[in-house]
């Protein structure tokens, strides 16, 4: 194992830094005015709730998607509703270059960066257009397999790019992946953590899930499980390397009711293991990535929130 190693003997400069110049009343510290907010896969789920709860707010928010158009409507909505300024912008973020772009306009449009969400998802067809049962075509978000049965080419494309929930058809067969995560969180800090030292403030919030934490059943999913703990350790790391500069946190999500839930074998389970007994509705995770985002929490750096209505309890 290869380790620096700080002499804990010697003063070190600079310390104890100063309290943060923020409002005492709580109700202000959650207000995100002035703030600049880049949150990716905001079309629509979890990502749009967090957009909309960050325009609620005050913040102006920029919606990154990969297909979904639909947040170019919505970004228009919120900032005709509240009063801020929104944008949308279409970003693949297993692109780089992409990504490098996406932020160029952004920093254009909006003059800096104060938040970044990683919280992307698209669905890539690996195999067959998808089962179709009568006119709906069911689409899963990962590929929830286990590794015995897992093609290398699967491998790659799941650790490039990672997933959140399984569903019916990666439950039956994992015709699916859900280009999201490894790769693209792993970029987008790459490129925006530039942005934040350059700035010297910024706000880094990533998106893993309650995989992290548990061997979830009734799927068996190692590669999926095993990605979403790298984010949440990755997340962890970047708050210790970004210390002087940027605030990282990390959200777990459980069982959320959006348009790519889970399938009705994991749903089942979900209700059994859950202690509140049903799936989350995504307005009950915005209050969270607020919390994150505003002066509410500026103690708060290298955590692991889990929001799974007690799913992963013992």
């Amino acid at each position: 194992m290869s380790m620096s190693v700080e002499d804990a003997t010697k003063t070190r400069d600079g310390f104890p830094k100063p309290f943060p110049n923020i409002s005492s009343n709580v109700v202000e510290q959650l207000r995100l005015n002035d703030k600049v907010c880049i949150v990716n896969g905001a079309a629509d789920g979890i990502g749009y709730a967090v957009a909309e709860g960050y325009a609620e707010a005050g913040g102006n928010v920029a919606l990154w998607y990969n297909s979904n158009d639909a947040a170019i409507e919505k970004a228009r909505s919120l900032s005709e509703q509240h009063g801020i300024k929104a944008s949308a912008y279409q970003v693949d973020v297993s692109d780089a270059q992409q990504i490098q772009g996406a932020l160029k306009k952004v920093l254009d449009d909006f003059g800096k960066i104060d938040v970044y969400v990683a919280n992307a998802g698209k669905i890539v067809i690996l195999e067959n257009p998808g089962i179709r049962r009568g006119s709906q075509q069911y689409q899963g978000m990962a590929i929830s397999k286990p590794i015995l049965e897992q093609t290398i080419d699967e491998y790659k494309k799941q650790m490039s790019v990672n997933g959140a929930y399984p569903t019916r058809d990666a439950l039956q067969s994992s015709l699916v992946s859900n280009r999201h995560a490894v790769d693209g969180v792993v970029y987008s800090a790459k490129y925006v953590g530039e942005i934040f030292k350059r700035q010297g403030f910024g706000n880094f919030i990533i998106t893993s899930s309650m995989s992290a934490h548990i061997v979830n059943v009734p799927t068996d999913q190692p590669v999926y499980n095993g990605s979403k703990a790298f984010i949440t350790h990755f997340g962890k790391s970047l708050a210790r390397e970004w210390r002087n500069f940027a605030r990282v946190n990390i959200v777990s999500p459980g069982f959320f009711d959006t348009k790519m839930g889970a399938s009705p074998e994991a749903l089942n389970e979900a209700y059994r293991m859950a202690v509140l007994g049903r799936q989350g509705h995504v307005k009950e995770i915005k209050g969270l990535y607020l919390y994150l985002a505003s002066d509410a929490s500026t103690y708060m750096t290298g955590s692991d929130l889990l929001i799974d209505g007690g799913y992963v309890l013992p």
